[in-house]
């Protein structure tokens, strides 16, 4: 498989109408993306997909939709007001400003963060490493200070201190302080998880790597709560069903590392953090994050909120806060991990020698944006019975139409947007209801009636 370079797959991705920068007529804005038709298709895809193993396939789980604007107090218990924050460094040559792990991180592409440094011990790394400004090449940076990550608004028509808001930072919040509806209404017994998807917003200081790291995203998170004593069995657990997940939709296992976090790395209230990385073209990066939370947030929302959060154990009839174990993904970082891992240019010999180049999307059938590709073999003969198969294949998963250039060429585009399968309509269409059936990743064709068709792709769009 070729590799790609990022700014080559930014191209590529703008060229095919996966992702645009955004306000782009506009000059555009920084770290601003657009999904287009083909990106919207894929990003909806995985979040099914994932909606579909965390959620509605696992019995131990069920889902919300919490609001993005919350009361101002669920982020102080939480933490994020006091102390959610980025270590600030600006260049005094070029007053460039930069996050200081981040720094490190990319200068040692990915094998050291920083996380659990201090500022003092960030300042030492840099110097002693002589880590310089990656914009003028200066090793001459201010003192590191504390920068708050969340984006403040106000609501309601007086803008003060009384009517501030927080767009969240992040969607884990809306599950813990719903804990105890949830628990009622669904009578549910520990162990059991909550599921979300929705957008958070963190006003990074540098974000970057394309859509790797923004300021708007969507995460992915399932909080499990379940009994003290047994988190570090569930770690492990959901650690595994992560990865695998990964696998199982196609991501390239060979570029997937677990990292797990020293103690100097964790967090204060957690006993286990690990991070699933991939292997970018910058050096690896963090995926996705499995952390034993144990009962901080509860209890945090618990004392702050003066509400009972405890959980009565109907086996020992005692009270207790429930630990939690959190995978969290953003969805972002995982539609730009299958991209890397779906991108290939393939060379192929023809019978006479000559050697030509197909872009290739190897993306899983379940995630394609199109999982077939209607093609009248000749428009004006075969383009009426090609529009009545469209409109019945469409009737069962998404499927494109196109009659535009010969029939080599509309492959060859099919197969550079994932399109898995392609149905080439021609006279014993007419004759006798038979299609050609092509793989994209094979190549290979097979003459099969539209309903045995329709069939086959949809035996495919498992995983």
């Amino acid at each position: 498989m070729q590799k790609i370079t990022l700014e080559e797959l930014v191209s590529f991705l703008k060229e095919q109408g996966f992702v645009f920068p955004g306000s782009e007529i506009y000059g555009g804005l920084a770290n601003a993306w657009d999904y287009g038709p083909l990106g919207v298709e894929l990003k909806n895809n995985i979040k099914q997909a994932w909606w579909k193993k965390f959620v509605k396939q696992n019995k131990l789980n069920v889902g919300l939709d919490a609001a993005i604007l919350m009361n101002k107090e669920v982020w102080v218990a939480s933490g994020h007001i006091g102390s959610f924050s980025d270590p600030l460094v600006d260049c005094k040559k070029c007053h460039s400003r930069f996050r200081a792990d981040k720094l490190i991180e990319d200068f040692t592409h990915g094998e050291i963060t920083g996380d659990g440094m201090s500022n003092e011990e960030l300042t030492q790394y840099l110097k002693d490493n002589n880590v310089v400004c990656p914009v003028c090449g200066a090793l001459d940076y201010t003192d590191i200070r504390k920068f708050n990550l969340m984006f403040k608004t106000f609501q309601g028509v007086v803008e003060d201190a009384k009517n501030e808001v927080y767009l969240r930072p992040e969607t884990a919040q809306g599950i813990f302080v719903n804990f105890k509806n949830i628990q009622r209404t669904t009578r549910r017994k520990l162990p059991f998880g909550v599921g979300q998807i929705g957008k958070s917003f963190r006003n990074e200081i540098t974000p970057g790597n394309f859509i790797f790291r923004t300021r708007e995203f969507e995460q992915m998170e399932l909080e499990f709560f379940c009994v003290p004593g047994t988190e570090m069995d569930w770690f492990k657990h959901w650690r595994k069903y992560c990865w695998d997940f990964l696998v199982s939709i196609g991501v390239d296992e060979s570029k997937l590392r677990y990292r797990d976090h020293e103690a100097k790395e964790l967090s204060f209230y957690s006993n286990a953090t690990t991070d699933i990385e991939f292997e970018f073209p910058w050096g690896f990066g963090e995926l996705w994050g499995i952390a034993s939370r144990t009962s901080y947030d509860l209890t945090q929302h618990q004392e702050h909120s003066g509400k009972d959060l405890t959980y009565l154990d109907p086996e020992t009839n005692t009270r207790y806060i429930p630990y939690v174990v959190e995978p969290s993904v953003g969805v972002e970082r995982m539609l730009l991990t299958v991209l890397f891992s779906a991108y290939d240019v393939e060379k192929n010999t023809s019978e006479d020698g000559k050697v030509s180049e197909r872009t290739v999307l190897r993306l899983s059938p379940a995630l394609a944006p199109y999982k077939a590709a209607v093609l009248p073999l000749i428009k004006k003969s075969h383009g009426e019975k090609a529009e009545e198969i469209f409109d019945e294949f469409n009737r069962h998963f998404s499927t494109v139409y196109d009659e535009t250039a010969n029939i080599g060429k509309r492959y060859r585009r099919q197969d550079a947007i994932g399109t898995p399968y392609c149905i080439c309509v021609d006279d014993n269409t007419i004759a006798n209801g038979t299609v050609t059936v092509r793989d994209r990743d094979t190549m290979e064709q097979q003459t099969l009636s539209v309903e045995d068709a329709i069939k086959f792709i949809e035996s495919k769009l498992e995983f």
